[in-house]
């Protein structure tokens, strides 16, 4: 994929996004978790009316200080996407969490995973003024290397925390990319 062809976009506010932008979260976040991602849905089959409630409160929170959601796009199509929140509580407003990482399956493998996590590294850090970042990722499907390639450390895991299936728990794997 050439570089110039993909185009990355922060939406702020609930208004920034048109109700095409949000069918196409939905779609994208519904063939992710039914190729088996880990996505915040770990009981696939599901389909666009499933998650878009999910969808729906993720958009209707997004504030310029403390929810941003990025995408990425090919001419003129989702690819990927990812959600960036923080806490405005004092105590912990300096870091924030990662969700909801994902890119359409028929483009794995072409950079543009590693471009949003780019380029919300450097959302959080110049805009948003976060010093940390952190995620929890499911276990068992190789997320912590793709993390572990960009700078994210394992900092700790909830072994079995997850279960998938009886006889499929996997771990919680907390991470954290500091400094950002």
């Amino acid at each position: 994929m050439a570089a110039d062809s993909l185009t990355l976009q922060q939406f702020t506010t609930p208004g920034d996004v048109a109700p095409r932008l949000r069918r196409a979260l939905a779609e994208c976040w519904a063939e992710v978790t039914n190729a088996g991602g880990a996505a915040g849905f770990p009981f696939p089959p599901v389909d666009v009316a499933t998650v878009a409630p999910a969808l729906d409160r993720i958009i209707d929170a997004l504030s310029p200080d403390t929810s941003r959601l990025l995408t990425a796009t090919t001419d003129g199509e989702l690819v990927g996407w990812l959600h960036v929140r923080r806490d405005r509580f004092e105590l912990i407003a300096h870091w924030g969490t990662l969700h909801h990482v994902q890119t359409r399956t028929a483009v794995r493998g072409r950079g543009i995973g590693l471009a949003l996590m780019r380029e919300v590294r450097r959302v959080a850090r110049d805009e948003m003024g976060l010093e940390q970042l952190r995620l929890a990722a499911r276990g068992g499907v190789g997320l912590e290397d793709f993390y572990g390639r960009l700078g994210w450390q394992e900092v700790g895991r909830w072994p079995a925390s997850l279960r998938l299936a009886e006889g499929d728990d996997r771990d919680e794997i907390l991470m954290l990319l500091a400094p950002l």
